[in-house]
C-alpha cells in the first residue's frame, strides 16, 4: 500500500467496487476494506439496465459483463393463464436496449477481477470500527484479520457498506422510512415448463403475487408475496415444495421447479438518509437508500451513485475543481433515490392488491395502458434509467437564449450515446469535460483550459455548445456564439 492513499472505500460489494474501478482508473490512490472473507456467492441483485450498462462501458467493461449474462427483452403480465398485458424493452433508446440478467456474484467477480487487474485488491476480513474528522481530514480506524488495529489517514471516506453501514451509523444519520407489514418468498432454482422463459413473467394472482426473473438457460428467481406479517418475527425461510405449491396456484401450470440454489423469506424496507455525505464522508449505494426489489433498481442506482461522486471525487483529488464541486453530489443523487424509491413502492403496492375491485381495475387499466406504444416506452425507458436527468443540479446550467434551442439534450440529462462501439464520454484515464459544437470554438476553449476539457466532438446542431461531464450528462447549454458562458462555467468549477 502507498502512503498517498486519497480516499478509502469501506465495502466491496457492486457499488464499492465500481467507486474503486472509477477513482483508480482516474489515478487516485485509494484503499476498499470489506469485512467479508469473500465476494457474496448469492445471485442477489439480477438485474444490470442500460444506463447501468452505458456507465460501464467507459471503463471497458460491458463485454465482459454481456458474455456473462443473459438479455431479457420484455415483461409479460398475466393472471395465470391469461395475458394482461406486455411491455417491450427493444424500444429502450441505448446501444444495450435490454434488461441483462446476471447474479450479483457475477457481477462482482467481474468488477474484483478488474479492480485487481488495475493493481488494487480487496482488503478482505477487514471491518471499519471508527473514524473522524481532523484538520482536513478523515482518521478511520479499521480492525485487520490479525486483530490488530491500524489508523488510515485520507482526504476522504466513501461509505459503500450497505443497509447496515458502519459509515451511516457513525454519522449518526437517521435512516428514514419503514417496513412493509408483508412477508415475501425468495427461491432460485431451476424450471422447465414456462413459456417465453427469456421474459420477466409476472402474474398477479388473486391471492398475490408470483414473479419469475431469468437467470441463465435453465435457472430463475422466483418471487412470491405471503400476505401479512405475523407478529411472530421473521417467517421461516421457504421450502421447494412450499415455492412449488406457490407456482401451481399462481402460475398458467406446468411449470417444474428444481434444484433450488437458495431460498429464504424476506421483507421489503423502504428507506433513505436526507443527505448522502457530511463533510469528507460519503455515503452510496444500500448505505444511503434501500427499497423494493420491484424493477430491479437497487443496484443500479447504487452503482450509479459510484459514477456520479467518483468523477467529481477524482477531479478534486487531482488539483482540477474546487472542493465546491463535491456539494453536487447528494442534491443531485438524493433527487433520484427520492424517485426510484416512489416509483418502486408504487409497483409494489399494485402488485399486493388485495381487494378482488382493485385487482380487477388494476388489471384493466394496466391491459389498456400497456397497449399503448408510448406508454409501453415510457415504462421501458424509466426502467433502464435512461430518463435520468438532474436539471435541478448546481451543475446544470441554461445559458441565457439556450432555452429557445430546439432539439438535443437540455442541461442536467443524458448525453446519448452514439453507438456501443464507440467510446463514450468519460471514457479514459483522465476525468474532465467534452465540448460538443463547432470545431474551432470548442478547439479553441479546449485550449485554453487544458486540464479541465479533455475532448471535444462535433454536435448534431450548428447553433448550440453543449459542455458534457464526465458521467455523460450535460453540465452546460450554450448558444454557439456564447463563448462566455463556456468559460464562465469552467472558471467556476476551476481550482
Amino acid at each position: 500500500m502507498t502512503d498517498d492513499t486519497r480516499i478509502l472505500i469501506s465495502g466491496a460489494g457492486p457499488v464499492g467496487l465500481t467507486m474503486a474501478i472509477e477513482l483508480t482508473r482516474y489515478g487516485v490512490p485509494i484503499r476498499i476494506v470489506d469485512k467479508a472473507a469473500s465476494r457474496t456467492d448469492k445471485s442477489k441483485a439480477l438485474v444490470i439496465w442500460s444506463r447501468t450498462l452505458e456507465l460501464l462501458d467507459r471503463a471497458g467493461l460491458v463485454r465482459q459483463f454481456l458474455d456473462a449474462g443473459q438479455t431479457c427483452h420484455g415483461t409479460q403480465f398475466s393472471n395465470g393463464p391469461e395475458t394482461i398485458a406486455r411491455v417491450s424493452f427493444d424500444s429502450i433508446d441505448s446501444p444495450y436496449p435490454f434488461a441483462l440478467m446476471i447474479p450479483q456474484s457475477e457481477t462482482e467477480r467481474i468488477l474484483e477481477t478488474h479492480l485487481k487487474e488495475l493493481g488494487v485488491a480487496v482488503e478482505r476480513q477487514v471491518e471499519l470500527t471508527g473514524f473522524a474528522e481532523r484538520d482536513g481530514r478523515v482518521l478511520s480506524t479499521i480492525l485487520r484479520p490479525d486483530d490488530q488495529n491500524e489508523v488510515i489517514e485520507t482526504q476522504w471516506l466513501v461509505g459503500c457498506d450497505g443497509a447496515h453501514s458502519a459509515v451511516r451509523h457513525g454519522l449518526g444519520m437517521s435512516f428514514e422510512g419503514s417496513t412493509q407489514p408483508s412477508d415475501w418468498a425468495l427461491a432460485d432454482v431451476e424450471i422447465t415448463g414456462l413459456k417465453d422463459p427469456d421474459r420477466i413473467a409476472i402474474f398477479w394472482h388473486s391471492d398475490g403475487i408470483l414473479a419469475v426473473f431469468p437467470i441463465s438457460d435453465k435457472r430463475f428467481r422466483v418471487i412470491a408475496d405471503l400476505g401479512p406479517a405475523g407478529d411472530d418475527g421473521h417467517h421461516a425461510d421457504p421450502t421447494l415444495d412450499d415455492v412449488q405449491a406457490l407456482v401451481d396456484r399462481r402460475g398458467p401450470g406446468g411449470i417444474v421447479l428444481s434444484n433450488p440454489i437458495w431460498l429464504a423469506a424476506f421483507r421489503i424496507n423502504e428507506r433513505k438518509v436526507r443527505d448522502y455525505g457530511r463533510g469528507r464522508v460519503f455515503l452510496a449505494g444500500d448505505a444511503a437508500h434501500i427499497h423494493s426489489p420491484a424493477g430491479g433498481q437497487g443496484m443500479n442506482t447504487g452503482m450509479q451513485d459510484a459514477f456520479n461522486l467518483s468523477w467529481k471525487l477524482a477531479m478534486v483529488a487531482r488539483g482540477t475543481c474546487k472542493p465546491s464541486l463535491l456539494e453536487s453530489y447528494s442534491p443531485e443523487r438524493s433527487a433520484v433515490g427520492d424517485v426510484v424509491l416512489r416509483n418502486a413502492s408504487r409497483m409494489t403496492d399494485a402488485a399486493v392488491l388485495r381487494n378482488p375491485i382493485a385487482q380487477a381495475i388494476r388489471n384493466k387499466i394496466a391491459h389498456f395502458a400497456l397497449d399503448i406504444p408510448q406508454v409501453q416506452h415510457r415504462i421501458a425507458q424509466t426502467l433502464a434509467e435512461v430518463e435520468i436527468a438532474y436539471l435541478k443540479s448546481p451543475l446544470s446550467v441554461s445559458a441565457p437564449g439556450a432555452e429557445s434551442i430546439k432539439g438535443g439534450p437540455a442541461a442536467g440529462e443524458r448525453w446519448p450515446p452514439i453507438k456501443a462501439d464507440v467510446a463514450p464520454v468519460g471514457s479514459g484515464s483522465v476525468p474532465g469535460f467534452t465540448l460538443v459544437g463547432e470545431a474551432s470554438v470548442t478547439e479553441s476553449l479546449a485550449r485554453q483550459f487544458p486540464a479541465l476539457v479533455v475532448g471535444t466532438g462535433t454536435g448534431p446542431f450548428e447553433d448550440v455548445l453543449w459542455l458534457v461531464r464526465p458521467d455523460g450528462y450535460v453540465g452546460l447549454t450554450a448558444r454557439s456564439d456564447d463563448v462566455q458562458a463556456v468559460r464562465a462555467y469552467l472558471e467556476g468549477v476551476a481550482m
